[in-house]
């Protein structure tokens, strides 16, 4: 076993400073694979609110942070200022396939430190290979952003800690934890671990180190504040049984084989003797990897519950790194047999993405269904009134009568759009009636709003956009 208390023998001062080419080509490969077909995928109900609050204003965007997604306030107003110069699928997504290459290359720098330069260009390969990555790549959401700090804060711990005599060690690492805490809340649990490494590495660590962790914790401190005075935002999060760490490969790989093979190269460092990358540096990787959903789970059952796969993509990285010890310890045609498996294993995943419903909705499908079949003097209502934002971001003006419409721009204070209460009365006159709700078809009966619709209109005709939950559309006549 390496999982042992003692200090860890310093790196050579070549593999410190080796040639840093190798990690910009491979963050430069991390956001070609991430774009590539960025444009093709349908948003998602989360990117949409993405897309919501980069529309508003400052002041808007303030109004909106003190009621819902305070937390994310960092993310949405880099995005108000990016959104500023186009609102494409693939520019609103750039920036994640951006923080992707960062990661990579990051990735690629750390696993050089750690054991050797082919240990880190096998870890970023790894990293681009699998589809989850891809997915948070292509998603106007802040979790690759997570993602990249995660591993800067690491780099720079093993640099702090590794190299004391560094002028300004402790205060890069506490940036990094700061930059971390700026981007998703529970990436934060990833901390834990280096609280962990501190204490095994001995000498002063702990008490030099933890100073600057704890300022680097500041900012995030404050976004988890806010965060937690805006939980009824998440109160459709279920409480979590064991079953969710049977769920880890997905979670890790974004499908089950590729899961499958990160894992198991992962956890092949922890179980064989490598030639380097001793002590204490690969008991951090595994903590990274496996501490925060325990955090999470724990967390979930003594406040709140908070437990969703997609807070946990921050140990990614880290279980790509693993593994890129694993493969650099491996004779060269084992360990090029291994990556192609973990290649071959994320394949479909990183095809299945790309198609239009990767994201599970499919709001260009939705539109084209209604676009098709719609006469002059058809009404369109809506299950959740912030479905809005997709079906006017794909269908623009040309969608049915929208008879509960009260204002074109979303509540100050929600993603949710002002509409009607007397939805019988604004049905009045109409012979037919489109309506498109989250979720299956027998949906329709839990939402409350629709009511007068299936009470007073016979519903002729249903289609469903998109994968599991996806989105149903439905044509009522009387």
């Amino acid at each position: 076993m390496i999982i042992t208390g003692a200090r860890a023998p310093r790196p050579s001062a070549a593999r410190r400073t080796g040639p840093v080419w190798p990690s910009l080509a491979a963050g430069l490969a991390a956001t070609v694979v991430a774009v590539a077909g960025s444009w093709r995928v349908s948003q998602s109900s989360d990117e949409l609110a993405t897309l919501s609050a980069a529309r508003r204003s400052a002041a808007g965007l303030w109004e909106l942070a003190q009621h819902v997604d305070g937390h994310f306030l960092p993310y949405y107003a880099f995005m108000h200022l990016w959104a500023g110069f186009g609102q494409a699928e693939w520019w609103l997504r750039l920036p994640s396939a951006i923080a992707t290459g960062a990661a990579a290359a990051l990735i690629a720098g750390l696993g050089r430190r750690l054991h050797s330069p082919a240990a880190g260009v096998a870890a970023a390969a790894i990293y681009v290979f699998l589809p989850s990555v891809s997915h948070h790549g292509q998603n106007v959401r802040p979790y690759a952003f997570a993602a990249a700090a995660a591993v800067l804060a690491a780099w720079a711990l093993h640099r702090a800690i590794e190299e004391p005599g560094r002028r300004g060690g402790r205060w890069g690492y506490a940036a990094a934890v700061a930059l971390l805490g700026c981007t998703q809340v529970f990436a934060l649990l990833v901390l834990a671990a280096h609280v962990l490494a501190m204490t095994l590495y001995g000498r002063g660590a702990l008490a030099r180190m933890l100073p600057a962790l704890a300022l680097g914790c500041v900012p995030g401190a404050v976004w988890t504040v806010v965060g937690f005075a805006e939980r009824h935002a998440i109160r459709w999060i279920d409480m979590p049984g064991p079953a969710v760490f049977l769920a880890l490969p997905r979670t890790a790989g974004g499908t089950i084989p590729a899961g499958c093979v990160l894992l198991a190269l992962a956890a092949a460092p922890l179980l064989l003797r490598t030639r380097r990358a001793h002590g204490l540096w690969p008991t951090l990787l595994a903590a990274w990897a496996l501490l925060p959903p325990v955090l999470l789970f724990a967390l979930s059952h003594l406040l709140s519950p908070v437990y969703v796969d997609r807070y946990l993509f921050a140990t990614v990285p880290a279980y790509a790194l693993l593994a890129g010890l694993a493969l650099a310890s491996m004779p060269h045609l084992l360990a090029a047999l291994a990556l192609a498996g973990a290649l071959a294993a994320g394949l479909p995943g990183q095809l299945d993405l790309r198609r239009e419903d990767g994201h599970r909705e499919s709001f260009p499908r939705a539109v084209r269904i209604i676009s098709a079949n719609a006469l002059p003097g058809d009404a369109i209502v809506y299950g959740g009134s912030w479905l809005r934002t997709g079906m006017l971001y794909y269908g623009g003006r040309g969608l049915p009568d929208d008879v509960l419409l009260l204002d074109a721009d979303p509540r100050p204070v929600s993603f949710d759009y002002p509409e009607r209460a007397d939805v019988s009365a604004a049905l009045d006159g109409r012979e037919r009636v489109w309506a498109l709700w989250r979720g299956p078809a027998g949906a329709a009966l839990r939402i409350g709003r629709l009511d007068p619709l299936v009470q007073r209109f016979t519903r002729s005709r249903t289609w469903h956009a998109g994968r599991s939950p996806g989105m149903t559309v439905a044509l009522y006549t009387r």
